[in-house]
């Protein structure tokens, strides 16, 4: 949508030029395939974009969704600036990149021009303590915080995570962190690249890249001092991310719907963790559970390592790599009255569907844990593989 749009405000502004095609990078990954003739129509106005001005960096829909597939294949290096046409560009921060999502009128003009206006954001540093507990992920770290601060708790400002608890995450993990800062309204959310984070972009490309860090005497608008060594699987009741509270406050909410996936956690490292929950088990009769990998190569990985097996065996759908139900797509939809658990970023009346159904925010062992018991499931309490 956001590229048809990008269309035509090149043609309401009678812009004629990208202003660089190289430093471009464009893919379909919010309806695909196309489900409607309005689908259809939107992938053939970003076709027929690219190809107007020699895009090379074209990725169609072949590979999946653009937040997991940009940083693999190395399209962002720590220190980078980097904007995208979704709010949650912020998840290149995790490696150390300024990303944040802009709007579609301010993107054409980028496109067209190189040029952006930008207010340096005041930033809040989040030092994070203590070991993380067995059975909780980035996903239940960034719930907490959202949940602490609320969904204006960092507007326009920059959330930068540091501390023990943060170096610990896997790259996976931190992406979680850095994706869900626009959750609180950040305009970014940044983590300082240490040797985890090099060797991860390394791998990915042979490019030159300058590590920034902060100076000795940085200053910060707040610091926030939070110790997880204690903390309970998070998850955020409905309508809001900020509404996090811990698993044993919702246990035994029924539910209808279990989705594995998005670009909040649909990576390698989140089907791993449910496919230990999910083994040997069955999904109940009436509840559905998607499972959608975030990129191909995520999709790839999982089917060489018999992940989409124990999913299929457990009675799951699994998809081909895309946002699905998260952004209201054309898969997984709720119905009236229905409710979803959902390891995805955002909980919105509507967000997935009916505007009388509940979603649910959790990490992917939460998500799985409640899909073998159909109803929402501290995954403390099931038996992992």
């Amino acid at each position: 949508m956001t590229g048809l749009r990008i269309a035509q405000i090149y043609d309401e502004l009678g812009l004629n030029r990208v202003w660089d095609a190289d430093k471009v990078v464009a893919l379909i990954d919010h309806w695909t395939p196309a489900a409607t003739v309005d689908e259809a129509i939107i992938h053939q106005k970003c076709l027929e974009f690219v190809d107007k001005y020699h895009i090379e960096n074209w990725l169609g829909m072949r590979e999946g969704i653009c937040h997991v597939v940009f940083p693999q294949k190395g399209f962002v290096k720590p220190g980078d600036l980097i904007v995208g046409s979704d709010s949650h560009t912020t998840t290149y921060g995790a490696l150390g990149a300024f990303s944040t999502g802009i709007g579609s009128t301010e993107m054409a003009v980028v496109l067209a021009t190189g040029e952006l206006w930008f207010k340096v954001p005041a930033t809040i540093k989040f030092e994070v303590s203590g070991k993380i507990p067995k059975f909780i992920m980035g996903k239940d770290i960034i719930l907490r915080i959202i949940g602490d601060i609320g969904v204006e708790g960092a507007t326009y400002k920059t959330m930068e995570y540091a501390g023990e608890a943060v170096r610990e995450l896997s790259v996976d993990g931190r992406f979680t962190l850095s994706n869900m800062a626009i959750e609180a309204g950040a305009k970014a959310g940044i983590i300082e690249p240490d040797e985890k984070t090099i060797e991860w972009v390394k791998s990915r490309t042979n490019e030159k890249f300058q590590v920034v860090r902060n100076d000795p005497d940085a200053e910060f608008e707040e610091v926030i001092k939070m110790d997880i060594s204690n903390l309970e699987p998070q998850v955020a009741r409905p309508p809001s991310p900020g509404d996090a509270v811990p698993v044993s406050e919702v246990e035994g909410i029924k539910i209808d719907q279990a989705f594995l996936g998005s670009c909040t956690n649909g990576r390698i490292e989140d089907l791993r963790a449910a496919a230990k929950i999910v083994k040997g088990k069955k999904i109940p009769r009436g509840v559905r559970g998607i499972v959608i990998p975030a990129s191909k190569e995520v999709y790839t990985q999982a089917m060489h390592e018999g992940l989409l097996d124990i999913f299929l065996e457990a009675g799951c759908v699994i998809c081909n790599p895309h946002c699905g139900p998260c952004i209201g797509g054309s898969s997984g939809l709720l119905g009236p009255g229905e409710a979803c658990i959902s390891s995805s970023n955002r909980n919105f009346i509507g967000r997935m569907g009916s505007k009388d159904s509940k979603v649910y925010l959790a990490s992917p062992l939460t998500v799985a844990a409640s899909a073998v018991k159909g109803e929402i499931t501290d995954p403390r309490k099931v038996k992992q593989a």
